[in-house]
């Protein structure tokens, strides 16, 4: 069993390994999660001969404390709230707001800087692959999900290179299928799980993205 990966490229080539029965399929879209995620889907979505596109989803961090989330947004509106956060650390509705508003410029910024002209790639109908480096709490996953869940696609599937058992659990029951390289029943972070774990770059993300697009151009909606 794997206790730690080398880098985000080997995660992805696992994951297509263990994917394998969706390679070549004409159905078939690879959605990643920037930054990290994009490094880890770009490697599944070549190995599997699929279209690579990215579905942008902005953490909501607790004011003091930004690497804790008290939810997500994602691309169509889409909020997820940590109720337990929330109501642990008595978060008001206009400080949510508030955070939100700022995030989802972001949310937007990255948008228009990773996919540019190219129209955003259709998804009803078809089998989504919804790739992360790693998995903490959830939160932003779930805002993901949901969003993508929406789009109606026929099946929605999860790989990620980490997660904790219990978040790993949590999720199995929202789509229908998640794989996960390494699932501890113990997790600090999801770096730890790394040999390398450097931040991704908007502009790697933008690389990576125009490679797959010219290997395999998705359909437009």
């Amino acid at each position: 069993m794997l206790e730690q990966l080398k880098d985000r490229e080997q995660a992805g080539r696992l994951l297509a390994e263990k994917l394998i029965a969706y390679k070549d399929r004409a159905d078939v879209l690879v959605l990643a999660l920037p930054r990290g995620g994009v490094s880890v889907g770009y490697e599944i979505a070549r190995a599997l001969d699929a279209p690579l596109d990215v579905f942008v989803v902005r953490k909501l961090g607790v004011p003091g404390y930004r690497e804790l989330a008290l939810g997500a947004i994602a691309s169509g509106g889409v909020r997820v709230l940590n109720e337990d956060v929330v109501e642990a650390l008595n978060i008001s509705p206009a400080n949510i707001e508030q955070i939100a508003a700022e995030e989802q410029k972001e949310l937007e910024r990255r948008e228009r800087a990773y996919r540019s002209d190219r129209p955003a790639p259709s998804v009803q109908g078809r089998t989504v692959i919804l790739v992360d480096d790693g998995i903490a709490t959830g939160s932003t996953l779930r805002a993901a999900i949901e969003a993508i869940r929406s789009l109606r696609p026929a099946r929605l599937v999860v790989a990620a290179g980490v997660a904790p058992m219990s978040t790993f659990l949590e999720l199995r029951s929202q789509v229908d299928e998640i794989v996960c390289l390494i699932t501890p029943y113990s997790f600090a972070a999801i770096g730890l799980l790394y040999e390398r774990f450097t931040q991704v770059s908007d502009e790697e993300v933008t690389d990576l993205l125009e490679r797959a697009a010219r290997r395999k151009t998705p359909s437009a909606v």
